[in-house]
């Protein structure tokens, strides 16, 4: 039963994320009928996935929040702040009650109660006397004579039993949307001794005269949609069981006490409609092959699975390398050829295998919009949240380690950076602040920018407290770029007044860590009154990448291939003898470093050298090598707590032959060498 609960779990969690992004959007709109109706079918969904998997108190709960945007959808409750506030609490307490399964803690016990009498008062304050102007229908309601009536064909597949469901509960469930007449079809059940009691062999048809709408009634199936062949068609807008005759005909069919067939029943619903109506009709084979495509379009598969997967394909690729390796040495074109297309699958599996864990960071939106708005109100300011390129995809554990990462920089816009009304009004800015979240692919590259339409950073105010913290002793001929620097730096801060939101002096020293550990790098850009920009840069995948292999005396080295503009070689007296550590290529000076020399690496160079020029933004620089021994597909591995303070290497991989290469971080080269430079000329 536990794998069954799990995967309602996993179910439930996208209701909950439709559900708290809709309710984001019905606070901006709150007479949109579509957001409060995807609100009511969530809760709906919800309360019927956990009665059925023995979530009961989420099941009590939701019904009581059910109830109350069922009120909204029939005008007698208005979308208010107070509605508003009790079902993102809600939310979260949905949250925490998946989490803990029933077995609640005394603070999730207290928060319950303190969330049901709310709702309950809610509830209990509106009256069906009341009506409220707030929330306009499109549509006039419905009354018990104007009900629909609906012919619903389920059949489940075999081995639905297989996933923990039990089909009686979703007919009771729909049977629970109005009046209805449910028909067992058991023609399929074989003979006593050929029954496999794992298998379904029954079906069923219900005749239902309901108010609600036709995707009211396909979500009681949200949870099987891929286990069934369902048929659901409004065969009238009126409640057909006021009519005698059609009342009776159910009756006496349902009477029968035979083993019915579906062409009986859906002959008895032609019938009272005047129409032919057969799932064979093109209509019906359209619907059905529809369902069909939609069934295998996509697979819900576990994050556990996927990871699985990874570890198998940067093992192949380990192995690979080795047969790779083991060809050249024997010298067999045969086995060289096989390696060559080994090589090839193994590459178009890896790239197939990264996209399937590719999610776009729109997935993560949602909570920052909670973050804005909750943190706005708390601080009596008002900010327009926007967002540009979150359909950009990143890994799914990238996207996992950003999201404090972010929060706290949003944070940060919020309470430093954008100001009150008044203070905007002054400044000839509009009352509302701006926080805008943007993401966009650069090469190799996805950049992800925060900016804040506020006060900005003001320099001078952190080297003072620089200063005064003795962070720093003397700020003489520091660039902004390096005063900004110091924002990162632990228990680094300008505010004031310590409160629940900032001022503790831990944050950005935890941001650009996280950043470094996700292989990527955060800067800022502000002006003061005008705004800060902080950037994100990250790598597209974490695991495997493509690189350049190089040897270093009797060390071998991997080059993000992505990053590496050109291949030069050069004879190592000319590179001694270069001006200032700067080679002449094409019509211009690029500066390089040895990295025999940054390495601390002994012994003779070779003659001749190899330049590996790599691209940074628009700087070209040149990194010295032994030798260029190929291109190769490396699968990282962490360096271990010992090595955590340095950051030119950033991880390693195990070659062909069982040695170990390491990952050279070119930018942080870089960094480290445009950093000597400028204390020279200083």
């Amino acid at each position: 039963m536990e794998q069954f609960k799990q995967k309602f779990i996993e179910e439930a969690t996208d209701l909950i994320h439709d559900l708290e992004k809709s309710s984001l959007e019905l606070s901006k709109e709150p007479t949109n009928n579509n957001h409060i109706e995807v609100i009511f079918r969530a809760m709906h969904s919800l309360k019927g996935g956990s009665a059925m998997f023995g979530f009961s108190t989420i099941d009590s709960f939701t019904h009581h929040l059910e109830s109350a945007y069922d009120n909204v959808r029939k005008g007698m409750l208005a979308v208010n702040d107070r509605l508003l506030d009790l079902t993102f609490k809600s939310i979260d307490h949905i949250q925490i009650l998946l989490k803990e399964d029933d077995r609640l803690s005394a603070t999730t016990l207290k928060n319950h109660e303190s969330l049901v009498k709310s709702i309950t008062a809610l509830l209990d304050g509106n009256s069906p006397s009341v009506q409220v102007t707030e929330v306009i229908r499109n549509e006039p309601q419905q009354t018990s004579q104007d009900k629909g009536t609906f012919y619903i064909q389920f059949i489940p597949k075999r081995e639905i039993f297989k996933n923990g469901t039990n089909p009686l509960l979703i007919i009771n469930e729909l049977a629970s949307l109005g009046q209805s007449r449910v028909f067992t079809i058991t023609a399929e059940i074989p003979e006593f001794n050929e029954i496999n009691v794992l298998s379904c062999y029954t079906s069923w048809v219900t005749v239902l005269s309901t108010e609600s709408t036709e995707d009211a009634i396909r979500d009681v199936f949200m949870f099987v949609d891929f286990d069934c062949e369902l048929v659901i068609k409004e065969i009238s807008s009126k409640n057909l069981f006021n009519n005698g005759e059609f009342s009776k005909s159910l009756e006496d069919l349902y009477n029968q006490g035979s083993r019915l067939q579906l062409s009986e029943v859906e002959k008895l619903a032609s019938v009272a409609v005047n129409q032919i109506f057969s799932p064979k009709t093109p209509e019906f084979q359209e619907d059905n092959t529809r369902n069909k495509e939609q069934n295998i379009s996509s697979i819900r598969v576990s994050s556990e699975k996927l990871d699985e997967l990874i570890n198998l394909v940067s093992e192949l690729v380990t192995r690979q390398a080795g047969l790779s390796l083991i060809s050249e040495k024997i010298n067999s074109k045969e086995l060289l050829v096989i390696a060559e297309d080994i090589e090839k699958i193994s590459r178009r599996l890896r790239d197939n295998t990264f996209s399937m864990r590719l999610i776009p960071l729109e997935n993560m939106v949602t909570r920052f919009q909670r973050l804005v708005r909750e943190l706005s109100i708390e601080l009596n300011k008002e900010i327009i949240f926007q967002t540009e390129g979150t359909d950009t995809e990143l890994d799914k554990n990238m996207i996992e380690g950003l999201i404090d990462p972010i929060m706290h920089i949003i944070r940060n816009s919020i309470d430093h950076g954008i100001e009150d009304r008044e203070t905007r009004k002054k400044a000839g800015k509009p009352e509302k602040g701006k926080i805008l979240l943007k993401a966009f692919y650069s090469g190799s590259e996805v950049i992800i920018q925060i900016y804040d339409d506020g006060k900005g950073i003001d320099t001078k105010k952190i080297l003072e407290k620089a200063i005064k913290s003795g962070a720093i002793q003397d700020a003489t001929g520091m660039s902004e770029k390096e005063i900004l620097e110091l924002v990162f730096l632990s228990g680094f801060t300008t505010a004031e007044n310590i409160t629940k939101v900032s001022g503790r002096g831990v944050g950005m020293d935890v941001v650009k860590r996280k950043i470094a550990d996700l292989r990527g790098e955060v800067s800022i850009n502000t002006e003061v009154n005008k705004g800060t920009t902080i950037t994100i840069k990250l790598p597209l995948t974490l695991s495997i990448i493509d690189g350049l292999l190089v040897s270093i005396g009797s060390s071998s080295y991997i080059i993000p291939l992505s990053a590496i503009n050109r291949r030069l070689e050069f004879k190592h007296n000319d590179l001694v003898n270069a001006a200032n550590n700067l080679i002449y290529i094409n019509d211009g000076h690029i500066p390089f470093t040895n990295l025999r020399k940054e390495f601390g690496i002994k012994g003779s160079p070779p003659e001749v050298e190899q330049v590996i020029v790599i691209e940074y933004e628009d700087t070209l620089f040149g990194l010295v090598v032994d030798h260029i021994v190929g291109e190769y597909q490396a699968v990282l591995k962490t360096l271990g707590i010992m090595y955590k303070n340095q950051d030119i290497i950033s991880g390693a991989t195990i070659l062909g032959d069982g040695t170990v290469a390491l990952l050279i971080d070119p930018n942080k080269i870089i960094g480290r060498y445009a950093y000597r430079r400028e204390s020279v000329a200083e």
